[in-house]
């Protein structure tokens, strides 16, 4: 555990200056900025279609979540890996990470926890000025009636299937980046699988759950999370699969790269 720790704190030091690190707090706050300024902007169009409390918050709420969702998340998530493990293979440090005196796989799991965590922040903050956004927008026009309903707990469900949705794209993309050093292949091969999952995903193909671009697509379905008690869907249970299977053989990968 305290190999863990002390490897984990490392990667934030070695990251806290990378786009990476910065996107998850920057996308958050434009998306969510550009998003409430719009709804202020527009207000009296707005207040004209006499939509219901929940209606409101449904379109508030789903402009970031179809923008994030659909499309950033996907994208963040195959950068945000690369970045991660760019690092080492950028200043051919991999040899000389492992010879330190922590043990290998805390090494490997703190690189994988920091990209979660990454993950977690990015989400976490558009569920918090998500609702901190529309509770503003309230006190400076109260008539759009933000404080009619309430739905923190739908949001936190669906940001959670979300954030779980996408530990299948990272551990895949996790591979990819310890495979290939450079830019082009990791990210033209998850360009390439976030087109497909997308596509099947609109499409309704009965087995696009197990492919892990589609999974983040699939849990976003307004309806489906609003009206489903329960989290753990096809979807989020193939992208926990994938995220175990893909690490494991991941910690493979990168523990032969240490003896090279």
């Amino acid at each position: 555990m305290i190999s863990l720790l002390i490897s984990l704190r490392s990667e934030f030091y070695k990251s806290k200056n990378t786009l990476a690190f910065w996107a998850s707090i920057l996308l958050p706050v434009l998306i969510c900025g550009a998003i409430t300024l719009a709804f202020f902007s527009n207000s009296d169009k707005i207040l004209r279609m006499h939509y219901s409390p929940e209606v409101l918050w449904m379109n508030f709420a789903g402009g970031s979540l179809g923008v994030m969702g659909m499309l950033i998340l996907p994208f963040y998530v195959i950068f945000m890996a690369f970045s991660v493990n760019n690092i080492e293979h950028k200043n051919d440090t991999w040899k000389s990470l492992f010879a330190q005196p922590l043990n290998k796989f805390s090494i490997y799991a703190a690189k994988y926890l920091y990209a979660v965590l990454l993950i977690f922040i990015c989400l976490g903050l558009f569920l918090t000025l998500t609702y901190l956004s529309a509770q503003l927008l309230h006190l400076l026009i109260p008539a759009h009636r933000f404080d009619a309903y309430q739905p923190l707990n739908m949001l936190a469900k669906i940001y959670s299937k979300l954030f779980l949705s996408s530990l299948g794209i990272l551990s895949l993309q996790f591979i990819i980046s310890l495979i290939w050093a450079d830019f082009l292949k990791p990210m033209g091969i998850g360009f390439v699988g976030v087109i497909i999952g997308i596509i099947a995903a609109s499409k309704g193909w009965v087995y696009s759950y197990l492919i892990p671009y589609s999974q983040p697509s699939l849990a976003l379905s307004l309806r489906k999370s609003a009206n489903n008690s329960t989290i753990f869907t096809q979807e989020i249970y193939s992208s926990l699969i994938y995220a175990a299977v893909f690490f494991i053989i991941g910690y493979f990968i990168v523990s032969r790269k240490s003896i090279k």
